[in-house]
């Protein structure tokens, strides 16, 4: 499993999960720490004008501690509806861009894929080809408008 950050500039930060490793709160809030970190020595520009945070309502990113150490950051964590798929713009946008490359081809590692997805996300980085947050607004309105539900040709 990776978690990834980014934003329409790219890639800010991913982290692979180690194998057998569960992503609790703690480790999301590590996770969130070695991000503001990164954006502070990499993209200032992010921090001062404000973080707004779109995940999944999973566990790990709803504990207390994670709700306390983005308190404390002031980063808004925008409202993620269940079950909608269309408002995750990993799904509908960096997934794909990764799989175009990898599609078929089978790594004999984790570290293969791994040292496979650093290289794509580099790619996807120089070319500024992750629009997708961009995208948010509009996907966003349509969801709303069918109250959730999926939305097919966004």
């Amino acid at each position: 499993m990776m978690i990834f950050a980014y934003d329409c500039k790219g890639v800010i930060m991913t982290d692979r999960v180690p194998s057998g490793t569960t992503v609790t709160a703690a480790y999301y809030r590590q996770f969130l720490q070695n991000l503001r970190h990164k954006m502070h020595v990499n993209r200032p520009d992010l921090l001062e004008n404000g973080v707004l945070i779109l995940r999944e309502n999973a566990r790990p990113h709803l504990g207390k501690d994670v709700r306390e150490l983005l308190d404390g950051y002031s980063w808004e964590v925008l409202p993620h509806p269940s079950y909608s798929p269309n408002m995750s713009p990993p799904g509908f946008n960096l997934f794909p861009k990764l799989k175009i490359n990898m599609r078929g081809v089978r790594f004999s590692t984790l570290e293969d894929l791994s040292a496979s997805v650093t290289r794509r996300v580099r790619q996807l980085n120089c070319s500024r080809g992750l629009t997708g947050i961009m995208d948010l607004p509009k996907r966003w309105d349509a969801v709303i408008r069918q109250k959730e539900g999926y939305t097919e040709g966004l």
